[in-house]
Parts: structure tokens; sequence; C-alpha cells
């Protein structure tokens, strides 16, 4: 299949399941932070899987997790708290986004390298 229709039809599915994400978490980038460890979570799994396919990477990789992680919204949140003066939240708020992230890529890749055949 076409990679630019693989693309497009992850990212309507990422950009949906991001929005109903932020309908069920919300508060002070919690919704962002759930999208983004989540989003890495599945992308680490994909990646480690068993036959990275180049159009299941397309579709899910590239399309759904680049639209259902939003490292622009996770920016804008953490530069807006320390611009409110909440310093050590928007220190917080990038330590765990970043962190979370690279923790759950981590977890994503050892968990499917641990259950794959």
């Amino acid at each position: 299949m076409n990679p630019v229709v693989l693309v497009g039809v992850g990212g309507m599915l990422g950009a949906l399941s991001r929005y109903f994400v932020g309908q069920r978490v919300s508060g002070d980038g919690r919704g962002t932070l759930a999208v983004n460890v989540l989003g890495s979570l599945f992308l680490g799994a994909l990646t480690a899987s068993f036959t990275p396919n180049a159009s299941l990477l397309m579709l899910f990789g590239t399309g759904f997790c680049g639209a259902f992680t939003t490292f622009s919204s996770f920016a804008f949140e953490t530069v807006r708290l320390y611009e409110r003066g909440k310093r050590r939240k928007a220190i917080n708020n990038a330590t765990i986004n970043l962190v979370g992230a690279l923790l759950a890529v981590a977890v994503g890749g050892f968990v499917v390298t641990v259950i794959s055949p």
C-alpha cells in the first residue's frame, strides 16, 4: 500500500485516540503525559517486535504514534508553567515526560523481547 495512505490512516487513528485520551485524562498536562508515555511504550514494543514490517512501521510508528504523542503540547505546557512562575512544576513536567517516555520505550521493547519466541 502507498506509504502516504498508511501514514495518513495511522495519523487519523492516532489523532482520534489522542483526543479520546485527552477527554478522559485531564488536568495540568496529565493527558499529554499519558499519551506520550503510552505512545512511547507502544512504539518501543512495535520496533522490538519479531518482524518489524515497513508497512506496519509506517501505519503504526510514523502515523499512529506520530499523531498520538505530542511533543509540542508537552513543550507548550512546560513553557506556560514556567511563565506563570510555576518553575518547579515546569521542571517536574519536563523531567517526568522525558524520563517517562524513555523508560516506556525501553519497557515496551523489553517486554516484547521477553515474550517473543
